[in-house]
């Protein structure tokens, strides 16, 4: 037997803007939101198959200060796509900043970071 992942949830300030954001440089959907625990709101956005789950507490509270040095502290969130450039030049027409472009067996990626200081990776193994 063989597991597939199918979603991650995370928290993030505000769950409707981020799932707007995902869902126009992504083309991803909206597939439930509502309301959620500790007077939250989340919000599942994603693919039929696969999907990040948004939390967004009822009080948030400020960010780690490196998830990278935090054990239990989110790293990056990773998409793959088959057009590495044409992606990149959506992310910055969302006003996202690309940073880390690296060439690598088997593909190619780079990383940004969104308002929330939550790192995305995106990658390609196209040819």
């Amino acid at each position: 037997m063989t597991a597939q992942l199918e979603h991650v949830n995370y928290t993030v300030s505000d769950a409707e803007k981020t799932a707007g954001w995902l869902c126009d440089l992504f083309g991803w959907h909206i597939r439930w939101q509502g309301p959620s625990l500790n007077g939250g709101i989340s919000i599942h956005v994603g693919t039929d198959d696969q999907y990040v789950a948004l939390y967004t507490h009822g009080t948030p509270r400020p960010s780690r200060e490196d998830n990278y040095a935090t054990t239990g502290g989110l790293n990056h969130i990773a998409v793959t796509v088959d057009d590495l450039d044409a992606m990149e030049a959506r992310v910055k027409a969302a006003g996202f900043v690309p940073t880390s472009h690296a060439d690598y067996e088997p593909g190619r990626r780079f990383y940004f970071h969104d308002r929330d200081g939550i790192e995305y990776e995106v990658v390609s193994y196209a040819p």
